[in-house]
């Protein structure tokens, strides 16, 4: 075990560090050696550590845990990038959440970042022909995690999704890379229109809770929605937005607002 650990830090520190850290989880709580150790210790890399989370999470008498884990490890086999982008986004809600202060607290415990996770396998299935079990996954995640991805949107890596409660993204959205919403946040279609109908959200993005972007519209990068709005059209980069309908009231206020996480609007 010491040496496959020495080998994981030359090429895997996100992982080698969830692992110190789940070690330290459990000489200060050993109430919950059980959970780490299947969590996170049992296993060499943080590909098996995902398939087994996701799995258990997901699992039910429709759908035995175990089948699940040979979907995700399958995923992970076959597309690498999967477990790259969960790298990005344990580190994302580390930087950005004052709430975490370890990479091993997405992993067990923030259901954001357990239903991005899920999301990401069911995409990879949706591209691959299996949109049913695709769909198996969006309607247990829903039903788990209170968050609704459509498996068909397309989202990148470095994202945040903040306490995650009653999020919906639709089929056609996108979301650029290190983007971070708050919860109540959709990003859905404005009728029954079926082709290209939801909301492309730029990279560096910040979306305050209860935000509700709609239709085809272009956000562009590192613009802040605030709390509340309703977004009916296209923002420009680096602006702020606010209102029933949103409005542009001013900068974004800073280069970087999905990692600033600044949602005063100026206000000091």
């Amino acid at each position: 075990m010491v040496k496959t650990r020495a080998h994981v830090s030359e090429v895997d520190p996100v992982w080698t560090r969830i692992t110190k850290e789940a070690e330290t989880a459990i000489a200060d709580e050993p109430l919950l050696g059980g959970l780490v150790h299947s969590s996170i210790l049992h296993h060499n890399t943080i590909e098996s550590a995902l398939a087994y989370r996701i799995s258990l999470k997901l699992a039910s008498p429709e759908m035995p845990e175990q089948i699940l884990r040979e979907i995700c490890d399958w995923a992970h086999v076959a597309d690498p990038e999967i477990s790259q982008e969960a790298r990005a986004d344990i580190v994302a809600v580390n930087d950005r959440d004052p709430a975490c202060d370890r990479y091993i607290l997405p992993m067990l415990y923030f259901k954001g970042f357990q239903a991005v996770q899920a999301y990401r396998v069911a995409h990879w299935l949706w591209h691959n022909d299996r949109q049913d079990m695709a769909r198996f996954f969006q309607m247990r995640s829903s039903e788990v995690f209170g968050v609704d991805i459509h498996p068909g949107a397309k989202i990148g890596k470095g994202i945040m999704i903040d306490h995650a409660h009653s999020i919906v993204i639709g089929e056609t959205a996108v979301v650029g890379d290190n983007v971070s919403m708050l919860h109540s946040v959709t990003l859905g279609g404005t009728g029954k229109e079926e082709e290209d109908r939801h909301p492309k959200i730029g990279s560096g993005v910040l979306i305050g809770a209860g935000a509700k972007v709609l239709g085809n519209i272009k956000v562009g990068n590192c613009s802040r929605i605030a709390a509340g709005s309703v977004v009916l059209q296209e923002v420009p980069p680096c602006k702020t937005v606010a209102g029933v309908p949103a409005k542009i009231v001013g900068e974004a206020g800073c280069d970087q607002p999905s990692i600033e996480m600044d949602q005063l609007l100026g206000v000091r």
